[in-house]
């Protein structure tokens, strides 16, 4: 995206790009960043723990706006290694957001920050991580809303396609399904999964529209995993998916909120189309199986 036609245009960094949500922000550039040159940053593009070489790129390109997305996402791999989840999440994204202090910058944070034991949080509610990926995640939020030029988007559980094909829950349970494993999904833990495609496009509208402060991403139906893998499990017939409802009781690992529900009001009122709830957008992408 560097030819002539799109040298007025401001460039946007999108980092993690390799990822779910990076992936579909990219995707979107077409559909709703129009007003941005884009440049997608993935692992091969740019070593982020480099912080030197991350520092002559900033310079190099002089972004009006980053986009953060990469992280260690995966909550037993975080729990086993705290530092290494330490300085990819937090002293990571504080790198950044200090090059980009004079700049819009983007956080992506999640519903984990909370300790379940209501749901319904909105942006006042105060975070009480339970495990060490939440932990960094609230630690980097603190950071990045000290600037009031930045911006943190909680989000909850994304679905869709990720460019390794391994980084969606969605597609975790469909290489499960492959091995003819029977999927046991908690029925008592409860989140608001959104189509990653939709996280996309309301990120760009909030970036578009430089919107800064805290918000909340998500979908709005309340969903237990459970009642996710029941909406799943029907577009992979050939599969013969199985799945059995159990209880987070049963749980042995690290501490999980039982009710991360958020409540997304705040960020409905600027946002110029509903955040759909993933029953809802199953519904009216009766053939989607999340391909590329």
């Amino acid at each position: 995206m560097s030819d002539s036609s799109h040298a007025n245009r401001p460039l946007a960094w999108v980092t993690g790009a390799g990822g779910m949500i990076g992936s579909y922000l990219i995707r979107a550039t077409h559909q709703y960043a129009t007003a941005w040159e884009v440049k997608a940053l993935a692992r091969p593009d740019l070593d982020l723990t480099d912080f030197q070489a991350v520092r002559e790129r900033f310079q190099k390109d002089r972004p009006a706006l980053v986009i953060h997305c990469a992280a260690m996402t995966r909550t037993p791999e975080c729990q086993s290694n705290p530092g290494i989840a330490h300085k990819l999440n937090v002293e990571l994204t504080a790198h950044l957001a200090e090059l980009a202090k004079d700049i819009p910058f983007f956080f992506f944070s999640s519903d984990m920050v909370f300790d379940g034991r209501k749901g319904n949080y909105d942006e006042s509610s105060l975070p009480n991580p339970l495990g060490v990926y939440a932990e960094t995640k609230v630690a980097a939020e603190k950071m990045v809303l000290a600037n009031p030029k930045h911006t943190v988007i909680r989000t909850s559980l994304n679905v869709g396609v990720s460019p390794t094909r391994d980084r969606g829950f969605n597609e975790q349970m469909i290489a499960d399904w492959k091995r003819g494993k029977k999927l046991r999904l908690f029925s008592d833990e409860f989140r608001c999964p959104i189509p990653a495609e939709v996280t996309a496009r309301a990120t760009w509208e909030l970036a578009t529209k430089n919107k800064t402060g805290l918000y909340h991403v998500a979908g709005r139906e309340r969903l237990s995993r459970w009642q996710i893998g029941q909406l799943l499990a029907p577009r992979w017939p050939e599969l013969n998916p199985q799945i059995e409802p159990c209880s987070r009781r049963e749980y042995t690992g690290a501490p999980r909120p039982e009710d991360t529900s958020v409540n997304c009001a705040k960020a409905q009122k600027i946002l110029s189309f509903a955040l759909s709830g993933l029953g809802e957008w199953l519904a009216d992408h009766p053939k989607e199986r999340f391909e590329l």
